[in-house]
Order: structure tokens, then sequence, then C-alpha cells
């Protein structure tokens, strides 16, 4: 299989490795201009222009903005319709995925002072929260959970969702799990208009809080456009796994583990570094041999010739460090006390510790989220929590005393800013009475 060959010991690896891990944060010019004809098209003729632009790009023929909307009883006979072994497997998901975030959930505190002062963090959910679940190459029944749970398990009152539906057609599994993660209300519109229409509000979308989910270039530049009138997650990037191995791993798990994020599509990223070139060699191998089993072979072939790569390095202590370095979305650390060598990584959306734990069980059912940070981004972002669906406001009650107090510091702050009126506000608390 065609794929880049790096050896970390050459003197231009590192120049080599930029090239493949970059991933340009310029936005095409063409791409943003459209989007924004879109967005403010959305927000100035509602309903009207997201039925004409649902019609346009997803191929129907809808007539009505109501023709869009998923009732409750679908999502639940969608449920009830598909397989049981689907079922089941949605539902022990779900279980698993609450149940990992309900360890995440933050609650209000405060503290007094000595002088009965109080202060403190008051935590309350968002009033609404609209998730984007893609919807064109495949169906992502896993990304309605990673999505939808979270925000139930931080008290968001009400869930909006919004997906595809090419030439009118809906995924059960969609659906289903729709279902099982209590979505309250389920447009099937998909795209930049979407995104404009949680931003914005239309007759039948509501305005959201928050926007969260991945999506194509045209739903990660509506999200970065729409940026401020609601929150957002993040600007998600192509998918990336970074596996570290020793080799001793059988070669064709760890094929298959680059093949789990290549199969996403073309702009995939799967990156193989292993002290053991034999080893290299090896994978090389399985990966030619294992490809021609898989339906998206091509995408595959693409992704891995485009951004793939399999790299030479000198020990598994240099291996961390370009790890650190590339700070991938996935990080699977094929190797013995994989516990041991986490504790020096600093920068991956989610690490997969030891030979047992693909990356895959963490997409679907492992239990933290699989929405993750891209492009570099895990350097100074994290996944997707419930945090992200919950907003912190500082709480201040000030004693008589307390006041005078703080007053007496804010004063001298204040004047020294020239803001005479914050210090004469502060002044006015002043307990005269304690200077005597």
């Amino acid at each position: 299989m065609e794929t880049t060959w790096l050896n970390a010991q050459d003197a231009d690896f590192d120049a080599k490795l930029a090239a493949l891990t970059a991933w340009s944060e310029e936005r095409d010019a063409e791409v943003a201009e459209r989007v924004h004809g879109i967005v403010r098209d959305v927000a100035s003729r509602g309903d009207a222009a997201l039925v004409e632009y649902t019609n346009r790009f997803d191929r129907r023929d809808v007539q009505d903005a109501a023709e869009l909307v998923i009732e409750t009883p679908q999502l639940q006979a969608a449920l009830a319709r598909i397989p049981t072994e689907q079922r089941e497997a949605l539902e022990a998901a779900a279980g698993r995925v609450r149940a990992y975030h309900e360890k995440q959930k933050q609650e209000s505190w405060h503290y007094r002072e000595a002088d009965g002062t109080l202060l403190g963090q008051q935590v309350t959910p968002l009033d609404r929260a609209g998730i984007y679940v893609p919807g064109g190459k495949a169906a992502y029944p896993s990304s309605v959970l990673m999505n939808a749970l979270p925000a139930k398990v931080a008290g968001v009152a009400e869930i909006i969702m919004v997906s595809p539906a090419p030439a009118g057609e809906l995924n059960d599994m969609v659906l289903a799990a729709a279902a099982i993660a209590g979505v309250d209300r389920f447009v099937s519109v998909g795209g930049a208009q979407a995104v404009a229409a949680l931003a914005y509000g239309t007759e039948t979308v509501p305005a959201v809080d928050k926007i969260v989910g991945p999506g194509n270039i045209y739903v990660a530049e509506a999200k970065r456009q729409v940026f401020g009138k609601v929150g957002i997650d993040m600007i998600a990037g192509p998918s990336e796994i970074l596996v570290v191995c020793d080799g001793k791993t059988d070669p064709d798990w760890i094929a298959m583990d680059l093949f789990s994020q290549a199969e996403h599509d073309e702009e995939a990223q799967a990156i193989l570094l292993c002290p053991d070139e034999g080893f290299l060699k090896q994978v090389a191998e399985s990966m030619e041999t294992l490809a021609v089993t898989l339906e998206r072979e091509a995408i595959i072939r693409t992704s891995m010739k485009n951004r793939g790569a399999l790299i030479a390095v000198k020990d598994l202590d240099q291996a961390i460090d370009i790890a650190n370095t590339i700070a991938s979305e996935h990080l699977e650390l094929s190797v013995d006390d994989a516990e041991q060598w986490a504790q020096k990584i600093r920068h991956a959306g989610a690490i997969f510790l030891g030979r047992h734990t693909p990356e895959a069980l963490g997409d679907y059912c492992a239990g933290p989220n699989h929405v993750l940070p891209t492009s570099a981004t895990a350097r100074f972002s994290s996944p997707l929590g419930v945090y992200d669906f919950q907003k912190r406001s500082s709480l201040i009650g000030c004693s008589p005393a307390g006041a005078s107090d703080l007053a007496r510091i804010a004063s001298p702050l204040a004047r020294g800013e020239s803001l005479t009126a914050h210090a004469r506000s502060a002044e006015f608390r002043i307990n005269k009475a304690s200077d005597v």
C-alpha cells in the first residue's frame, strides 16, 4: 500500500513530519463566502431559506419546514423496528457513556469568610443545546449518544438535533439513538443551513445556546462564523489516529487500527511510530492484505497515500516525544506498561492503553466521549464533556464588615485607574466606625 515512510533519525525529519501533519487553518475563500451567504440568508428568511437550501443540497422536495421535523413517535418506532442486537448494543453503549459522564458533572460551591462574606460559584446548565450529527458518507448513531448524553447529564432543558437526510433517507439507528438519548426535537437538515438555523432560530428550529458535533468543511466554517452568537465546542478537522507500538502486537491488529480512522474519509490521518523497522514492514504487508477485505478500500488507500505514515524511531522515548509534538486526536499506546508510558503524554485527545484497547472501542462504547480535538488542538483543548453544557457564575455576597475591608483595597486601585465612580461606589460601603 502506498504511504509515507519516515525515519526519525534523518536530518530533515522534523520538516517532513510538520508537512505531513499540517492541516491548513486558512479558510478557503470560496467556501467562506458561500457559507456566509447561507448563514445570512437563513438568519433573515428563516424557514423559507432552510427549505430552499435543504432541497438544493440534499436532493429533497420539501414544501414546508414542518416536513423536516421528525416527531418523537417516529423515533420510538425506529427504536422498536431495529434488530434486537442493534437496540441492545445502543442501550448498552448509552449506559456506559452516561455513567462515565456522570463523574464529570460539576456542582455549585461556596464558602464564608470570618466576617460573613460569601464567595463561591454557581453552576447551571445551558437552557438549550444544538447537536449536529453528520449524515453524508455514513450514518453515525454513536455521535448522537456522544453529543446528547453529556448534555442530558448536565441538565440541559432542551436538546435540538439536526442531521441531513440525503434524498429524504433517514437511518433507523440514528433515529433510535435519538430516542435512547432523549433528544427533544430532531430536524432532518444538515450543512451550513442547519448550523445557521440553530444559531439564529427559524419558525421551526429554536435558537440554541451552544452548537456541538462534527461535520464537513461547510459545517465547520458555519460554526466558525456563528461563534459569538452562540457557543461552539470546537472547529473539527479530519479524524486522526497515532499508534505507538513496540513491535510486539499482532501486525494485523495495528494495520486495522490504522484503517479504523483512515476509512472515515480521504483526508483522515493514520500514523504508526515503532522502533522496530522489521515490524513496520510486517504492518505494511498486513495493510496490503487486509485493505482488499474492506468496503471502504478506496478511501483507505487515498487516506494512507496522502496523509498516512509509517515512522521508524530510535526508541519509545523518542516515540513519546513525537506523539506530544503531533498532539493527535486518538493515541494508541500498544506497548508493555502502557499506563506508565501514558504519564509522559501531555497532548492527546484520548489515550488508549495497551494492546487490547483499539480506538474503535472508544468510538462506540467504552464510555469517554469520541468528540475530540483534532489538528494539534489537543495542546490546548479537551474532549466534549458535561462541562461543555454547564456555565459557572461567580457568587459574591459581602457582609457590612467585609464590604468595608474590601472597599479599602478597591478604592486606591480604582483611583489608580482613574475610575472615580468605581472608587466612590466602594467608598460608600466603608464603615467609618471601624476607624475609631
